[in-house]
């Protein structure tokens, strides 16, 4: 992957004054006022890694918490807890992903299934080993997707991992549609007939 450098937009200044108001000040004090500003090219500052991935990870929050609020909005008893964390890209901290909840479900041939659903602003591939992410897309984008995790111990502490014995991959479902992401997370969580017959009906 390329290495990306990064600069911060420059900052607004004092509002312009209006042509005539700079004309009238000189027909009353024989001069025109200038600021530096108008003489001196502001010089890009170019910021950190830790920066980009700072102000990445506040967007990615941001995003989590409104998705979690119209999850929870959506039906009494369809209600998720709001777990949100993120994490940049170590190459590209311009881009990473947040999880924004996590519960249990049955479906399909798989009873009481851990998972955990995620936003990524980029899009990608979902790959079936440790990668995970293959081909990924560097213009920012919209990735939805939840993955069946387990616990693992590791060094004498516990951890939750994918769960790759779920369809091959741990890969419940995949879309760069908002809508069709906030059905398929909700169907997760409704817990009776009644409840999926609610959300099937969503458009």
């Amino acid at each position: 992957m390329s290495k990306f450098r990064y600069y911060a937009a420059k900052a607004t200044g004092q509002a312009a004054v209006p042509a005539k108001a700079i004309h009238t000040n000189f027909l009353r004090t024989g001069r025109i006022v200038r600021n530096a500003e108008d003489w001196v090219e502001e010089e890009r500052r170019f910021l950190t890694y830790e920066e980009v991935a700072a102000r990445t990870g506040i967007r990615l929050e941001n995003a989590g918490r409104k998705t979690h609020q119209r999850l929870n909005r959506f039906h009494k008893d369809i209600q998720f807890p709001k777990i949100i964390f993120h994490k940049t890209l170590a190459q590209a901290p311009h881009l990473g992903y947040i999880h924004v909840t996590a519960s249990k479900t049955d479906f399909a041939d798989y009873k009481d299934v851990t998972w955990g659903f995620y936003i990524a602003n980029f899009s990608a591939e979902i790959t079936a080993d440790e990668k995970f992410f293959n081909r990924i897309n560097h213009r920012y984008a919209r990735m939805y997707f939840a993955v069946a995790m387990k616990n693992r111990e590791a060094d004498g502490t516990r951890q939750q991992v994918i769960n790759r014995e779920v369809r091959d991959n741990g890969v419940l479902f995949r879309t760069d549609d908002p809508r069709t992401a906030l059905k398929n997370v909700l169907l997760l969580g409704a817990r009776t007939a009644e409840l999926r017959k609610i959300v099937a009906a969503i458009g």
